[in-house]
């Protein structure tokens, strides 16, 4: 389906009604195991994906699918507890709505993170997305962003600076690399993955990509990691499991915490 602006609008109007006065600036979406973040938000004001006008609900594991607004780090955040993804049966479109919607509230900057050498954390500095069709598919909402965006600095060059000097700082092992987008809900074959590599890809997953074209369409600054929580297909000779993802989450627990709070600090 394609939305109108009314539609981004009515969410909207409902979470400002919701919120009374309060305003996000910084807008996060938590992937599988990594919704903890949002347990920290201070004056927390949590409202259910299913509550909100023309919002889907999220389905995966570990995701609580709910937004929470408030504090964190002396920021005003708008906290995705829970994403949605094609693989569940929406349409890129509807994978990227949220986006809007909080961008209609006030957000300018965009943290997304995403889980798929175990516990291992990379900075996003692009991706590659080949399949289907974009979440900007259909008629152009002028209110949001011009009909041909451009894409060369999707995950912003200042805020990957940031997180580099940021984890330099607190001594953490930060990769840097190009994120390619599978749609799901299988895991990339052994061929498949060679193919990525061969095209320039670091890490593989299903998800981030749409919510982040969606972003840049409408001017946000996006600030990009990935959990790289387990080893591709091909690479050890072992079936890939839903729980590496959740466990590898789990132990790197203190170390993501530390290194996304430490950037929210210090995003101007």
């Amino acid at each position: 389906m394609n939305y109108t602006f009314e539609q981004y609008r009515h969410s909207a109007d409902f979470l400002r009604a919701r919120l009374g006065g309060f305003s996000p600036k910084i807008a996060m979406i938590l992937g599988s195991g990594l919704g903890y973040l949002g347990d920290l938000v201070e004056d927390a004001a949590a409202v259910p994906y299913g509550d909100i006008p023309h919002f889907k609900t999220s389905t995966a594991p570990g995701h609580k699918g709910r937004l929470v607004f408030g504090t964190l780090e002396g920021q005003p955040v708008a906290v995705m507890q829970g994403r949605m993804h094609h693989y569940e049966g929406y349409s890129y479109e509807e994978v990227a709505y949220a986006v809007r919607v909080l961008r209609l509230l006030g957000c300018d900057t965009l943290i997304v993170n995403t889980s798929f050498s175990q516990g291992c954390l990379m900075l996003i500095s692009d991706h590659i997305k080949f399949f289907l069709e974009s979440p900007l598919r259909g008629e152009n909402i002028p209110e949001f962003g011009v009909r041909f965006p451009d894409a060369s600095h999707l995950y912003t060059p200042a805020l990957r600076t940031l997180a580099r000097e940021t984890a330099g700082e607190l001594g953490i092992d930060l990769k840097e690399g190009v994120y390619m987008y599978f749609p799901g809900p299988q895991y990339e074959t052994p061929a498949e993955i060679r193919a990525g590599r061969i095209l320039g890809a670091d890490a593989a997953g299903m998800s981030t990509a749409p919510e982040v074209i969606a972003a840049g369409h409408c001017g946000m600054r996006v600030l990009g990691f990935t959990l790289l929580s387990n080893m591709a297909a091909g690479i050890l000779d072992q079936p890939l499991t839903e729980q590496e993802v959740l466990d590898a989450a789990e132990a790197c627990r203190d170390k993501f915490s530390r290194l996304v709070l430490a950037c929210l600090r210090k995003i101007d």
